[in-house]
């Protein structure tokens, strides 16, 4: 596995949008999600908008884009895409996770989806950018029990593992573009 192909396992594949737009009051801010409470791995939990692949999409940036407009409601039209950012494998669901970095020029009426979506969390980019928020939690999940993990503190959500590692990929490249 140590060469990042995970075929073997044939993960179901998921496409996520990391999307940056001005709030009400016209700062960049970055969309995330908290996910409903329900019987699986990821239950409320904070993630970006996004998920499995269908075989009506081309691609997965179609995926992310047409699941974010499922969830949050953002329509794909006005959506720029910056970068493909890299894949993220995740064991406990057997996920390939191919997040998008993404620029929306308007500000946002969210509609959201009630049956995935609990809320819209929007965290100004300025306060993803603060080194203070870089935090380590101490966390316990079905598959591993007290363990330290690299996490954010975004609008008072511990927001941890593959998106952690999304987010950390998107202040990388922000920082090298500032």
């Amino acid at each position: 596995m140590e060469d990042g192909n995970f075929d073997h396992k044939q993960p179901k594949k998921a496409g996520v949008l990391a999307l940056i737009y001005p709030n009400t009051l016209g700062e960049a801010t970055l969309l995330l999600i908290l996910r409903k409470t329900y019987e699986g791995i990821h239950s409320n939990q904070i993630g970006f908008p996004g998920g499995k692949m269908e075989k009506a999409d081309d691609d997965l940036l179609q995926t992310a884009l047409r699941e974010t407009n499922e969830e949050v409601g953002v329509p794909p039209r006005g959506v720029k895409i910056l970068k493909r950012l890299t894949e993220v494998y995740i064991p406990p669901s057997n996920f390939l996770v191919t997040p998008f970095l993404a620029l929306y020029p308007n500000r946002i009426s969210f509609k959201i989806q009630e049956t995935e979506v609990e809320k819209v969390v929007e965290v100004p980019l300025q306060d993803f950018l603060n080194d203070d928020n870089l935090i380590e939690q101490n966390l316990s999940t079905s598959y591993a029990k007290n363990i330290d993990v690299p996490a954010f503190k975004l609008n008072d959500y511990v927001v941890w593992g593959a998106t952690a590692m999304m987010l950390s990929e998107i202040r990388v490249l922000m920082r090298q573009s500032l």
